[in-house]
């Protein structure tokens, strides 16, 4: 449940955890005993400016199927089952109506079960299930594909499913708090400030190994290495992007010229800029800072969850 919370703007945090139930800090083992009355649950930070509630209700139940009450698919038992927990009467209203609408819908053969409950207190989940996804990504595919859930949700919402996975995938997304942290210097002066490294002393200005390279921030993938020429710059450059969806094109009137700035989609890092003096036939060069990036070889392209590029690099 972390990834699709996690793509959207205003969403600052999202936290695994246990609520709902008796027993003071219970354990993983604990709560999948089923003893505890514990549902494993999801706690999202978020921002109402950016993103309203009724947002992130929206997207809950197109992540589940409100219509079992002993469990989700593959997972079986109460503590896997259905839940939105209000912290205000706003929020409770809101669910209820979200709750109805959607039952009276006919989206579902069967009636909602899902319960709408007031909030008790809320337990963190043991590290390595924080952004599993992100640290095991093989097994939590392999897990994902066998569960039954994505059958379950394609069959359910169909095109209207597939039309936001394809334009909005699950990237992470970190405060600028957490970002300091994680980052270098160079790393965090480019990307969220919009600095730019010196020439011919970055990681990938003269790097020619096959492989495709991505935000650093978020993971989003930017440019292939197929498309890198050696433009005479001494900074990685490109003749066109691997996903032109993530890259985002602005206008930069800093430094008393007009260029034009490109940054990540997700994320929105600042990458570098695009040019009109590139090789043909498109002419362009994306002029890009090795810092706003990460290399990810083609061999390694199934285990970090960039399969679908692996087609590319193979002879």
């Amino acid at each position: 449940m972390e990834p699709p919370f996690e793509k959207l703007d205003g969403v600052l945090e999202v936290i695994s955890g246990y609520t709902g139930g008796t027993e003071e800090n219970p354990s993983y083992n604990d709560v999948s005993s089923g003893k505890t009355g514990h549902v494993e649950s999801v706690q999202i930070v978020y921002d109402p400016a950016v993103v309203s509630y009724e947002e992130l209700l929206d997207v809950y139940w197109k992540q589940v199927d409100p219509t079992d009450s002993d469990g989700q698919f593959v997972d079986r038992g109460k503590q896997y089952s259905t839940a939105i927990f209000f912290h205000n009467e706003d929020q409770k209203m809101a669910a209820q109506a979200s709750k109805e609408k959607l039952d009276q819908s006919g989206r579902f053969d069967q009636k909602i079960v899902t319960p709408i409950l007031p909030a008790s207190t809320f337990y963190m989940a043991e590290d390595y299930h924080q952004d599993y996804y992100k640290k095991n990504p093989v097994r939590y595919e392999y897990y994902r594909n066998h569960s039954g859930r994505d059958l379950f949700l394609e069959k359910t919402w169909g095109d209207e499913l597939k039309k936001e996975q394809a334009s909005d995938k699950a990237y992470p997304k970190r405060s600028k708090e957490e970002l300091k942290k994680e980052l270098t210097d160079i790393q965090y002066e480019v990307t969220q400030e919009d600095g730019t490294e010196k020439a011919y002393d970055n990681e990938y200005w003269d790097l020619k190994d096959d492989g495709i390279y991505v935000d650093i921030v978020s993971g989003e993938p930017l440019f292939s290495s197929l498309d890198k020429y050696d433009s005479g710059t001494g900074w990685p450059s490109f003749t066109k992007p691997l996903v032109k969806e993530n890259i985002v094109e602005k206008e930069d009137r800093s430094f008393f010229s007009v260029r034009t700035e490109v940054r990540s989609k997700h994320a929105d890092s600042h990458l570098g800029h695009v040019f009109d003096d590139g090789p043909e036939p498109a002419g362009l060069r994306y002029c890009m800072n090795s810092a706003a990036m990460r290399f990810v070889p083609a061999e390694d392209l199934e285990t970090e969850g960039y399969g679908e590029f692996a087609a590319l690099f193979k002879k």
